[in-house]
């Protein structure tokens, strides 16, 4: 019985951290996109003040160069906790699937228990009805 009950929380508190990695990881990347969208900003309105958009020429801000190489940083970052957001999905589900094997195993041994019960005593169970 305490076994079971061990089990359970263990596979509760897996999904539960997986769940939490997943929402960490989608806050992650929804932060970097927001950042590049505001460096973008940043970067045309430097465009806009010195009046030079030409990345490789050699007059070109100092400050938006800078911008931009941080702005493809947290692109790339982005593309990367990607590809950790679907193996957290992934293991997400995997988690809730032992769970629901864990939880499905529980109640037919609990069953199983109930029906023992009730062959060891079998007019106990209608006498406590009444």
């Amino acid at each position: 019985m305490k076994s079971r009950d061990a089990i359970l929380r263990l596979k509760r508190f897996q999904v539960e951290e997986s769940r939490r990695r997943v929402v960490q990881l989608e806050t992650m990347i929804a932060e970097f996109s927001r950042m590049a969208l505001e460096l973008n900003r940043e970067i045309a309105n430097e465009e806009t003040r010195t009046g030079n958009t030409d990345p490789a020429h050699f007059a070109y801000s100092t400050y938006a160069r800078a911008a931009r190489a941080r702005r493809d940083n947290l692109k790339n970052s982005a593309t990367d906790l990607g590809s950790q957001l679907e193996d957290a999905k992934t293991r997400l589900a995997e988690a809730q699937d032992e769970l629901a094997k864990a939880q499905g195993l529980e109640s037919r041994e609990k069953g199983n228990d109930a029906q023992r019960d009730e062959a060891v005593a079998p007019g106990a169970g209608r006498l406590a009805r009444l």
